[in-house]
């Protein structure tokens, strides 16, 4: 290895999406990652616990700002509001961030592997975010209605933002899948209440 240089953790995410693309997530190892990187596969594992959590390690990240825009959401905010204003603040998180996002998917969606630890992501998100939810005192069902559809939203817009052009961030999709919501369930901006 040459010289020390800073930011493993970065040239190491940007290595294994490159070999993922040019290889396939199946065929590229540990090894390869850390050697385009420019580090030991000891300071790969330093990192990550293994390649797949290259793709996934931002999800506490994700999860803590959830949590904490619903807590920190206006308390007359009905719960889907308090669930919308933090989706749009995860969304944040990827501004700037569409084709690395994109290039990310295209890997995650080619290996079932992949799939089913995003899926696992999705559901400890929407966990998280009915938690909170009953914590600010929103009763069941309907914390976990408003978390599941929350996540759900969130999806569609990100799957639709990730194909989109144009320099608009993700809170837009997110606003509009929203409100193509409303309308399929004749719901007003303030028909979801606490119960």
């Amino acid at each position: 290895m040459g010289r020390w240089e800073p930011d493993a953790r970065g040239r190491l995410e940007q290595a294994a999406l490159e070999l993922y693309g040019e290889r396939g997530y199946e065929k590229t190892t540990v090894a390869e990652i850390a050697q385009r990187a420019g580090v030991t596969e000891r300071t790969f594992f330093r990192h990550y616990a293994d390649k797949r959590e290259v793709l996934f390690a931002g999800s506490g990240l994700l999860r803590d700002l959830l949590v904490k825009a619903i807590a920190e959401a206006p308390e007359g905010a009905s719960p889907l509001d308090a669930a919308t204003a933090a989706l749009e603040a995860v969304g944040g998180v990827f501004e700037e961030r569409r084709e690395h996002a994109r290039r990310r998917q295209v890997i995650i969606d080619a290996n079932p592997e992949l799939r089913e630890r995003e899926l696992i992501k999705l559901a400890s998100l929407a966990s998280a975010a009915a938690e909170a939810l009953r914590e600010r005192g929103v009763a069941e069902p309907v914390a976990s209605l408003t978390a599941e559809t929350g996540i759900a939203v969130f999806k569609v817009a990100f799957a639709r933002w990730i194909d989109g052009t144009g320099g608009s961030g993700l809170s837009p999709f997110i606003r509009e899948s929203l409100g193509e919501l409303r309308a399929l369930t004749g719901t007003s901006r303030h028909a979801v209440g606490r119960p």
